[in-house]
């Protein structure tokens, strides 16, 4: 009778576990719906260049046991072939994908969802945010997408990837919104949404949509150590590359605005020494030739509060900001200076064109060796530094410029501050809270200033091979 007792107790088990998972079965979301309308919208791109003039092969190369698979990734066998995603926004033809996609295609080709092949002509590309905008001349009656907003999506909402994974031709994938504004340090202007829908080698450039069927990103990277998904994929959102695509559409390529700001973010120490919360605003490190932020009267040292009425929280913000800003127009920049709040109006102008960076003049060697006796008085003991002022050795040494001016690192003691923040010998200090330095004895009595307000940290702006930047230090109690 036990033995009976526990069959009935198992199958009673087995019956509610059946009918809860048909029931859990029924409640999941179903994508099928939304695939079939959106499948068609989403095209094939291949891409056909030669190699290099070097012999080196400008894109990736496949290949596999199966000549199946081989036939998708070396189609033509001569050059090489690249495979990506796209997606129509118009009926006339225009089609976004990455600019990746089709860098420095000499052909490239567009498979829709029922097999047919057009060739496409490229309208414009933007590398700064990793978009194309491509063009097709068809018979076919297109099906173009909805274009979202990408500011309204939330951590945690489903999400559709369509794309071309492998050259394996559309394929669905679904996942949620994982995180939003990732910076992966792709470009100037990241903004990235995360996703864990799987987003593999051939996905790039297909749309990411939300559960309206309306696109809200563009498929565009992934995270892995293997080559496949694993789990992390990043897509640039809708909201970024309407401004570009448009641009793309009607000039053939991109204009930016511009004030002309170096800048780098606050921090809680940095943020001290200016009597600042920390993560407030970002820190104008430098000002380029022709700034109109320098022109309105911005200084080296004010911190960016506000741009145009919006809170300033990190560089890239700010960066987006300016540049989708329109040019010509006058704005109010809230600074933080001298403890007191300034505003400022500057106007935007065009991003001047990029030039390549001069080459050093000599190799950029660091130099470690400690000075010799008769330098001594030059080591500045709160800060673990050996500063020395400027010399025809110095300059002849570090390879600095001729004209430079402040006083040059010659010593760095190893687990101080200054070597954590990554100073080096060679670094050229021109100014300490701000303040102008040309001597030693300008380094102690910035310092001693410091020491007299509670040893407050200080705030050194540093000119290394890079560029400028600033740097909050600790003093060391001696």
């Amino acid at each position: 009778m036990f033995d009976n007792l526990k069959l009935k107790l198992l199958l009673v088990g087995l019956f509610a576990f059946c009918g809860s998972s048909a029931f859990a079965q029924e409640g999941y979301p179903s994508f099928a719906d939304l695939a079939e309308k959106l499948t068609p919208s989403v095209v094939n791109i291949s891409t056909i260049h030669q190699p290099d003039a070097d012999g080196a092969e400008n894109a990736v190369n496949f290949s596999s046991p199966n000549p199946i698979i081989d036939r998708y990734f070396n189609p033509k066998g001569n050059g090489q072939t690249s495979l990506g995603s796209g997606f129509i926004i118009s009926e006339d033809g225009y089609i976004i994908t990455n600019n990746h996609v089709i860098d420095k295609a000499e052909e490239i080709s567009v498979t829709l969802s029922d097999n047919t092949s057009v060739e496409a002509k490229l309208v414009g590309v933007d590398k700064k945010t990793d978009l194309a905008l491509i063009k097709i001349d068809t018979n076919k009656k297109l099906q173009p997408v909805v274009l979202g907003d990408s500011d309204k999506i939330r951590v945690g909402d489903w999400i559709l990837a369509i794309g071309n994974p492998f050259g394996l031709g559309g394929s669905v994938t679904a996942g949620i919104v994982s995180a939003k504004s990732r910076d992966i340090e792709a470009g100037p202007y990241d903004n990235f949404i995360q996703t864990d829908a799987s987003i593999n080698q051939g996905s790039s450039g297909g749309p990411m949509f939300d559960m309206k069927g309306e696109v809200i990103g563009i498929n565009s990277a992934i995270f892995s150590t293997t080559g496949g998904s694993m789990g992390i994929g990043f897509a640039i959102p809708v909201n970024l590359a309407k401004w570009v695509v448009e641009q793309l559409k009607t000039k053939g390529e991109v204009k930016r605005g511009w004030i002309g700001v170096k800048i780098q973010p606050n921090n809680d120490e940095i943020a001290e020494s200016l009597g600042l919360k920390a993560q407030e605003g970002v820190l104008v490190s430098g000002l380029s030739d022709g700034a109109s932020a320098k022109d309105a009267g911005v200084l080296v040292g004010d911190v960016i509060l506000s741009f145009d009425g919006h809170l300033i929280d990190n560089t890239k913000n700010l960066s987006r900001m300016v540049a989708e800003t329109q040019i010509g127009k006058k704005v109010i920049v809230e600074l933080w200076r001298n403890q007191t709040k300034v505003p400022l109006e500057v106007e935007i102008i065009e991003m001047p064109e990029e030039t390549p960076n001069e080459p050093a003049a000599k190799n950029n060697e660091e130099y470690n060796e400690s000075l010799n006796a008769d330098d001594e008085d030059g080591m500045i003991e709160e800060l673990d530094i050996r500063f020395s002022e400027i010399t025809p050795e110095m300059i002849d040494k570090y390879s600095l410029p001729t004209d430079a001016q402040g006083v040059v690192i010659t010593e760095i003691r190893l687990g101080s501050d200054a070597e954590k923040k990554g100073l080096r010998n060679g670094d050229v200090i021109t100014k300490i809270d701000k303040k102008d330095v040309f001597t030693l004895n300008d380094v102690r009595k910035f310092v001693n200033e410091a020491k007299m307000e509670n040893n407050r940290p200080v705030l050194l702006l540093v000119q290394d091979k890079a560029g400028v930047h600033f740097a909050a230090l600790k003093l060391k109690e001696k």
